[in-house]
């Protein structure tokens, strides 16, 4: 190449070089959260299993066995991914051929053997092809190897990661990959500005020196060719195999198995290639020398080149019959081939690449491809030569049986048929020459039996944990002999059972007594100053935080037992009791009502005024004063007031002359007065609230609406005629989506449940408090702001409740996220605890307080893993009797994961697991359930060793003892998929100097091949707004759209005549459009790429 394409290229070099050190060795995908779809270079795996350290050279099996288990531990952690080979790479094995062979039986078993997708349409990485496909597929990142067999090749993979990163595609380097049972760890380069733009810059140049790096490959073929077969060229090569392969269909009419085929094929195409060669190079020497000779210099026979066909043959032959247990037993071979079978055997290996990369003319053959991945082993070959060369001639017999000599004679006859230049002669005896193939060694075997292995084994140990653990585990394990010096060497019959220092009898530490006390000097004059200014700081943190008043927590002791001869008396004054609780009640609850009635007295003409003067500040006021107001009598006479205030202004707003547009979000706030009239206050409207909301939908322009909610209204041509000019535009279903999405209303249960004093839970979290009342464990997966926290703050109120002992462990992924709970705990309860005693503690690396004195104790993972693997702190750890595991999805995190594994197992006591991102939440319930079913076997065990400490125990310990026989084993489900308020994705962009946010569809970050084969995501949900701009990009592309009509927003089902559109409704629609443009994509429609190529920036 030329000097100025040669430094472009070692420029390449360069920069792929400085970005390796910069890159991010991560997990590419983890345990519990969906992978995205990547691409692996075809080539670069090829390598990378090549160059494995293990391989057995020349043995084919052996390297799909790598390749495979490769794939099925990426597979097995959710991978989803295609295989992409380019045409162009083939050119970089053209100086190792065998390499040529495998590259093609690796193609063709990754397709026809697997369920993997197999892309070998492209021509290279810098075609247009591959850039559409690219925009097309979206992968998230590409695995390339970093370095190829030679300069050549490692100039071909640089290509690959420079185009990837100009298409804005990730790069990750095969080399450095570790695995383990979770996660799958790699060297992951960037797609950064810097490199996009070096493509970009340069792209004219990169292109033409590809062009020249491919032209210099395609010379070093031909001169790797044209030795051995002449002046036959690339193409004449595939005649040769055309005609071969179709005279062995006349002989095979029913077709055959690939390694028969491939046996025979490639012999009779070698042998006739060789017989050519021997004639063109006694041609050669007749016109050199005037003297002739029969056999050239260093060139073995053609029946030479016969006999180790024969071989080869009757190695096929042992494939096809013996079993993978007998052909592992195998003796190895240390001796090479001799140096005259060099040029033979690269002969052969072009020959079998030529049959093999020709499989496409069996198409209409019945051709068995399962086995291509066996197609040689050079092993088995070496020790069939090493016989028949040595032990045969000593006298040694070799007994092959009927099968395989039957098998062997079929092949070779075959091979005489295909072969019509010259006769190949008869299959028996094998070899027919003195010519050996192996070279002479002084150990041609390498005697494995020679080597002193050590003794490997388990040191015998006695441990009842590791007994009950491993059970019938050990019988099968071996271990050592008790004489032997590895045993004799250690200290026996010694227990390790150490608490303390050996040297000064101390307790043992550990981090938690390193870890500083924030306040452990009670001596300290300022001690009780600088802990009031503590708590203060924590409750003033915790009340901006929430807005939640203080809760005062008694203790309830275990109930007495009923004195049966004092029942019928103590019934009866409790009913007394509770007649008069009962009138209280209702006394407090009018007293409170009549002082919301006056508050709103007071309050509304300045409200009124306020929405005079500014309608949106106005109606600020309003709706802070219905946050605090709990009459609902109250409440719908100020939002009668609101609504009619709201009226007002859009009549004046439409009448204002010079008006092109209108402001909606008077609209939009006539409409939530209407929704929180309707739905929430619907017992206390009357007949006038009815006509004024009717009122209000006419002069939005909603008729037929107002009409179903009071006929009498008069609605005549006339009139709507004179108020059009009020009317919004458009029709109420869609102005309700498109402009109100983030008000609509969320089903909610009426029914109060009286766990539950602030709010009306869902059913989802009424099953949450179920859960901890019945002492069970959860997995709770629900999205950010859904309510899910509100189960963690019952069960510690109802442990603080139980008793003064009963402690619960918050574990919070970071240091922050425990300040942040700390301080809500703090905030939220008040207990007056015994002497000593704190109510919730903290413990970091950083700092603790209180940690082993509270009942409610947060921390980090790491720091509860301490405390429950400290001998002394075990007293500690038999009090918790709950564990909640905040962001649980850490356990498929890359650091610290183990850690999240290890306090889920050993935990004893329920657990929450809270989480808003697993993908697989059913499989992890199903491994908690197991560890728990293991811990109720333990328990059991132990349970009736002790019944009769149980008995003897006194009554407070009683009381924990009946807290811990009340816990249950069963780990329950609760899954809710549902967000309290919708989320939109935003595009941040400077234009002009100005930073603009642009709203960007979910619908253009999908690609058609993801939605044909994975369908929606089911954590990307549409807003209520977008909804309607899919729908309306649908029938923009498709004009015909026969389902338009019945998807208009409308016409749909769910919002024919709905004045209250509720959230609900609007996911049924949003399920809806999905299923419909799901059924465009797999019907073959062409509209959809239209849909999917729009930029999103307010569209989809």
């Amino acid at each position: 190449m030329e000097k100025r394409c040669t430094m472009f290229l070692e420029g390449m070099s360069q920069l792929i070089l400085e970005n390796i050190p910069r890159a991010d060795y991560s997990s590419l995908f983890n345990d519990f959260v969906e992978s995205e779809f990547f691409l692996i270079d075809g080539d670069s795996l090829l390598l990378t299993c090549v160059c494995e350290m293990s391989l057995e050279p020349g043995q084919s099996l052996h390297f799909f066995y790598l390749v495979e288990r490769y794939l099925l531990d990426v597979t097995s952690k959710g991978g989803q991914f295609a295989i992409v080979f380019f045409k162009d790479a083939e050119y970089a094995y053209f100086s190792v051929p065998e390499l040529l062979t495998l590259r093609t039986s690796l193609i063709l078993h990754l397709q026809k053997n697997t369920t993997i997708e197999v892309w070998t349409m492209f021509s290279n990485c810098l075609s247009e092809e591959w850039s559409i496909c690219l925009n097309q597929s979206c992968p998230y990142f590409l695995i390339v190897a970093d370095e190829g067999l030679d300069h050549l090749q490692t100039h071909l993979l640089n290509f690959v990661v420079i185009q990837a990163w100009a298409a804005k595609v990730n790069v990750v380097l095969f080399s450095g990959q570790t695995s383990d049972i979770l996660r799958l760890y790699a060297y992951f380069m960037q797609s950064s500005y810097t490199n996009q733009m070096f493509f970009k810059k340069n792209e004219e140049t990169i292109m033409n020196v590809y062009k020249a790096l491919i032209e210099q490959l395609e010379k070093y073929r031909d001169r790797a060719l044209t030795p051995l077969f002449g002046d036959l060229k690339f193409n004449d090569m595939e005649k040769e195999v055309s005609e071969i392969v179709s005279l062995l269909k006349q002989l095979w009419p029913e077709g055959s198995d690939i390694r028969r085929v491939f046996c025979v094929t490639s012999c009779s195409l070698f042998l006739e290639m060789y017989h050519s060669y021997l004639e063109n190079r006694e041609k050669r020497a007749s016109t050199e020398t005037s003297e002739v000779t029969q056999k050239p210099d260093n060139c073995l026979t053609l029946k030479d080149v016969e006999d180790f066909c024969k071989l080869h043959c009757l190695s096929v032959a042992f494939q096809l019959h013996l079993p993978l247990s007998q052909r592992a037993r195998s003796r190895f071979i240390t001796s090479n081939w001799i140096q005259d079978l060099q040029t033979v055997l690269k002969m052969k290996e072009w020959c079998e690449y030529f049959t093999l990369n020709n499989v496409d003319i069996f198409e209409f053959w019945s051709l068995d491809l399962l086995h291509v991945s066996d197609l040689s082993d050079e092993p088995l070959l070496k020790n069939i030569a090493f016989y028949y060369e040595y032990e045969n001639k000593g006298g040694l017999d070799l007994k092959v049986g009927d099968v395989i000599m039957k098998e062997y004679i079929h092949l070779w006859d075959t091979v005489s048929k295909l072969v019509k230049k010259f006769d190949v002669g008869k299959p028996t005896p094998l070899r027919t020459t003195k010519v050996h193939f192996i070279e002479k060694t002084l150990s041609p075997i390498k005697e494995s039996s020679q080597e002193t292995m050590p003794n490997l084994g388990f040191i015998p140990i006695s441990c009842n944990l590791v007994d009950e653990f491993t059970r019938d585990i050990l019988k099968d394990l071996p271990f050592l002999k008790s004489d032997d010096p590895i045993v004799t060497s250690l200290v026996k019959h010694k227990e390790f059972d150490e608490l303390v220092h050996w040297h000064s009898h101390r307790p043992l530490s550990d981090d938690y007594d390193r870890t500083k006390a924030t306040f452990d000097d009670k001596k300290d004059p300022y001690y009780l100053s600088r802990l009031q200014k503590y708590h203060r700081f924590q409750r003033l943190y915790g009340s901006s935080l929430e807005s939640v008043t203080s809760k005062m927590i008694t203790t309830e002791g275990p109930k007495p037992k009923k004195d049966c001869i004092k029942s019928k008396r103590t019934k009866a004054h409790k009913t007394k009791a509770e007649i008069i609780v009962r009138e209280n009640k209702k006394r407090l609850i009018a007293e409170e009502e009549q002082k919301e009635g006056q508050k709103w007295s007071a309050l509304s003409f300045s409200i009124e005024e306020e929405m005079r003067r500014n309608l949106n500040s106005g109606i600020k006021k309003l709706e802070e004063f219905l946050k605090s107001c709990k009459s609902s009598s109250v409440k719908t006479q100020a939002e009668r007031v609101g609504l009619q205030a709201c009226l007002k202004a859009w009549k004046e707003h439409c009448r204002a002359e010079g008006k092109t547009t209108k402001d909606f979000n008077i609209a939009v706030n006539m409409m939530k007065r209407i929704h929180s009239l309707l739905e929430k206050q619907s017992e206390f409207l009357q007949e006038a609230d009815q006509k004024l909301i009717a009122r209000c939908l006419t002069y939005l322009g909603f008729y037929e609406l107002a009409d179903s909610l009071c006929p009498t209204q008069d609605t005549a041509d006339d009139v709507k005629m004179t108020k059009k000019k009020y009317s919004v535009g458009i029709g109420p279903a869609r102005f309700q989506l498109q402009y109100m999405g983030h008000y609509l209303i969320r089903e909610e249960r009426k029914d109060p449940d009286p766990r539950v004093q602030d709010f009306i839970p869902d059913t989802w979290q009424r099953e949450l408090l179920d859960v901890v009342d019945n002492y069970e464990s959860a997995v709770i997966v629900a999205p950010t702001s859904s309510g899910k926290t509100y189960a963690s703050y019952y069960c510690m109120e109802k442990v603080l409740k139980e008793s003064n002992e009963g402690v619960v462990v918050y574990v919070a992924p970071t240091k922050a996220l425990v300040n942040q709970v700390a301080a809500t705990v703090q905030n939220r309860y008040t207990k007056n605890m015994p002497g000593g005693e704190a109510l919730c503690g903290v413990f970091t690396r950083d700092y603790r307080h209180e940690a082993l004195n509270s009942q409610v104790l947060i921390t980090v993972p790491a720091c509860f893993e301490i405390l429950l693997l400290a001998p002394h702190r075990q007293n500690w750890v038999k009090r918790i009797r709950y564990v909640i595991f905040d962001e649980v999805h850490c356990l498929g995190g890359e650091i610290g994961a183990e850690i999240w594994e290890h306090l889920l197992v050993m935990i004893r006591c329920p657990f929450l697991a809270l989480s808003a991102t697993i993908s697989n939440p059913q499989h992890l319930t199903e491994w908690l359930q197991s560890v728990k079913r293991y811990w109720k076997q333990v328990d059991s065990t132990m349970e009736q060793g002790s019944v009769s400490q149980r008995n003897a125990a006194t009554r407070g310990s009683y009381h924990k003892d009946r807290v811990q026989a009340r816990q249950s084993y069963k780990v329950r489900l609760v899954l809710y998929g549902e967000r309290y308020n919708d989320l939109e994705k935003y595009l941040c962009s400077v234009r002009q100097g100005d930073v603009c946010f642009d709203h960007f569809h979910p619908c253009a970050a999908l690609t058609t091949d993801h939605i044909e084969k994975y369908g929606f995501p089911s954590d990307l949900a549409l807003s209520p707004r977008e909804s309607i701009q899919l729908y309306d990009t649908m029938c923009q592309v498709w004009k015909s759209w026969p389902q338009a009509q019945n998807l208009c927003p409308e016409n749909f089902t769910q919002f024919k005549n709905k004045i209250v559109i509720k959230k609900l409704d609007a996911r049924k629609y949003e399920e809806s459009l999905k299923e419909e443009f799901t059924n465009w994509v797999k019907n073959g429609n062409e509209k959809e790429d239209c849909i999917l190529k729009d930029d999103g920036r307010g569209s989809p």
